[in-house]
C-alpha cells in the first residue's frame, strides 16, 4: 500500500441534522429501524467523506471511532513489525466497523484502515458512542453481536494462521530430515554399485590366473572376517589417524599401489597389518594388489550396506513419528501417550536442536498414565514449547523435557538455559500478538494458543518460572476428561 498525505488526523466531518441522519440511515441495516424521536440516542454524529486511498485511521496513533458505512469500501490491515501487512477485513456499504477498541478501552487503534474506493461514512467518537450503547438496547444488541462475530472470525482465523506457522516450520524441518538419511542412502547406493563392479573385475582375473590353496585359504579367512563386521573400530579420531598412517606406510613398503586410499577403508572397517599378513605371505607382489583391493571393495560394500540399513531405518523412524504427531488430531474420544506424543515432537524437531547445538536431556517418569480424552492439538502445544525453548537456549546448552505425576495430573515440563523472561513481560507472556522474540522471528501467538489448547481440550493448565539461566514451562492435563 503506498504512502498518501492525507492521514488520520487530517480527515474532518461535518455534524449532521437529525432530519439529514433520518435520511442517511436508511440503507444502514443496525440503524434504519430507529425513529426520527430515536435519533438523539446517537449523540453527534459526523458525516465523513473520503478519497480513495484515504488513511482513515492510522494504526498506533489515530483515536478510536464508531464508523458506519454509507456508501464506498474500507480496507483493515495490521502492519507487523517486519513491514508485511496482516489482512483483517473489508468493509462495505451497510456495513459498521470501530467497536472493537473502543470496547476493549483502547486510547489508539491496532489497524491501519484505508479508503479503497470513495466512501461516505458515519463517525461517532468515543464519548458518543458510549452514550448510543447506553441509550440505545437495539443498537446494543447489534454493534455486541456483530463485535461477538468478528471476534470469533479473528480467533479462529489467528489459531489457522498459527497452525499454517507451525506446519510450514514442521515441514521444512521434516524435508530436511529425510534429505540427510536419503542423500546417504543415495551415496551409498552408488558407491556400493562401484565396489561390487570391482569386485566382478578382480574375481574375473582370479578365475584367468588359478590360486593355490594357500591364497583361496587366505581369501576365505578374510572375506570372513570382512563379513562378521565384528572387529573394534578406533575409539577417537586420533587413533583412526594413527592407525591409518601406520597401514598406510607398511602398504607403501611392500610395493602396494594406492596404499593411502586403501588404508583408511581398512582402517574403518577395524583392520590392522596383522589382519592382512597372509596376504603378504600367499600372494607375489603382482597378485597381492588384487587380493587387497577385493578385500578393501568387499569391506567397503559392507560399510555402504550398513549405511544404507541405517537411512531407511531413518526414514521409517521419521515416518512412524509424523504419523504419530497427525494421530493425535483426530476426533472422538481416543488414548494417548504422552511420552510417544514428545517423542514424535522431538523427533521432528530433530534438525533445530542439532542446528543449535542443543542437548535434549529426557527425564521420563516410568509408570506416567496415559491420557483418555476427545482433545486436539496436543502435539502442537508440545511444538510451540520446544520450539520458544530452542530459540531461547544459547547454542551448546541444553533444554530438558520432563515428565511426572502431581495429585493425579500428568506434568510435562519444558526447561531451558536462556536469559529468562524479564518481570515486567511475565504478565503478557500467554497475550495474543506479545513476544520477547525480535521482530519478524515470533509471531506471538504460540503460548496464547498452547494455553487454549491445554486448558480448553483438555481441561488443564500450563504456567511458568523464569530466571536467568533457567526458564520452565509446565503442562498439568486430567487423566481422564474424556466425558467432561
Amino acid at each position: 500500500m503506498g504512502k498518501t498525505a492525507s492521514t488520520a488526523t487530517a480527515i474532518t466531518g461535518r455534524a449532521v441534522t437529525h432530519k439529514e441522519l433520518s435520511h442517511l440511515i436508511r440503507s444502514v441495516p443496525l440503524l434504519a429501524h430507529l425513529k426520527q424521536d430515536e435519533l438523539p440516542c446517537l449523540g453527534t454524529v459526523e458525516l465523513v467523506e473520503a478519497p480513495a486511498g484515504t488513511v482513515l485511521f492510522q494504526q498506533g496513533e489515530s483515536a478510536p471511532a464508531f464508523c458506519v458505512i454509507l456508501d464506498g469500501e474500507v480496507r483493515a490491515v495490521r502492519r507487523e513489525a517486519n513491514g508485511i501487512e496482516t489482512p483483517l477485513a473489508v468493509f462495505h456499504t451497510g456495513d459498521s466497523f470501530g467497536e472493537a477498541p473502543l470496547l476493549l478501552g483502547s486510547r489508539i487503534v491496532a489497524a491501519h484502515c484505508t479508503a479503497v474506493e470513495p466512501t461516505r461514512m458515519l463517525r461517532v467518537n468515543a464519548e458518543g458512542f458510549w452514550q448510543m450503547m447506553a441509550a440505545c438496547p437495539t443498537i446494543r444488541q447489534g454493534v455486541l453481536a456483530n463485535a461477538a462475530e468478528r471476534i470469533h472470525a479473528f480467533q479462529a482465523n489467528t489459531l489457522h494462521r498459527e497452525k499454517l506457522i507451525s506446519l510450514g516450520t514442521l515441514a521444512a524441518g521434516l524435508m530436511h530430515e529425510l534429505n540427510n538419511p536419503g542423500s546417504a542412502a543415495k551415496r551409498s547406493a552408488a558407491q556400493l554399485r562401484e565396489n561390487l563392479a570391482r569386485l566382478q573385475e578382480i574375481s574375473m582375473r582370479f578365475c584367468r590366473s588359478p590360486l593355490t590353496q594357500e591364497q583361496r585359504a587366505c581369501l576365505l579367512d578374510m572375506q570372513r572376517e570382512a563379513l562378521a563386521l565384528e572387529k573394534p573400530k578406533p575409539t577417537g579420531s586420533l587413533e583412526e589417524i594413527d592407525a591409518e598412517e601406520e597401514l598406510g606406510n607398511w602398504l607403501e613398503e611392500i610395493g602396494v599401489a594406492d596404499s593411502r586410499k586403501l588404508a583408511p577403508t581398512l582402517v574403518a572397517a577395524g583392520w590392522r597389518r596383522g589382519d592382512i599378513v597372509c596376504a603378504q605371505k600367499a600372494f607375489p607382489a603382482p597378485a597381492l594388489q588384487d587380493a587387497l583391493n577385493w578385500l578393501a571393495a568387499l569391506v567397503s560394500a559392507m560399510q555402504q550396506l550398513t549405511t544404507i540399513e541405517e537411512s531407511l531405518s531413518r526414514l521409517t523412524e521419521l515416518v512412524f513419528a509424523v504419523k504419530k504427531y497427525a494421530y493425535e488430531d483426530k476426533g472422538g474420544e481416543h488414548i494417548i501417550d504422552v511420552h510417544e506424543s514428545l517423542q514424535s515432537t522431538l523427533i521432528i524437531l530433530g534438525h533445530k536442536f542439532r542446528h543449535q547445538q542443543l542437548t535434549i536431556e529426557k527425564d521420563f517418569a516410568a509408570d506416567l498414565p496415559r491420557l483418555r480424552t476427545r482433545g486436539t492439538g496436543l502435539s502442537q502445544v508440545w511444538t510451540n514449547l520446544l520450539d520458544n525453548a530452542i530459540d531461547a537456549a544459547p547454542p551448546g546448552s541444553k533444554v530438558q523435557v520432563r515428565t511426572w505425576v502431581e495429585n493425579g495430573l500428568v506434568c510435562v515440563g519444558v526447561a531451558d538455559e536462556g536469559p529468562g523472561i524479564p518481570p515486567e513481560m511475565r504478565e503478557h507472556i500467554f497475550q495474543p500478538f506479545f513476544t520477547t522474540k525480535p521482530p519478524g522471528v515470533g509471531t506471538g501467538l504460540g503460548l496464547e494458543i498452547a494455553r487454549r489448547i491445554v486448558s480448553a481440550q483438555y481441561h488443564g493448565s500450563i504456567d511458568f518460572t523464569s530466571n536467568p539461566g533457567h526458564t520452565k514451562f509446565v503442562v498439568r492435563l486430567p487423566q481422564d476428561t474424556a466425558n467432561l
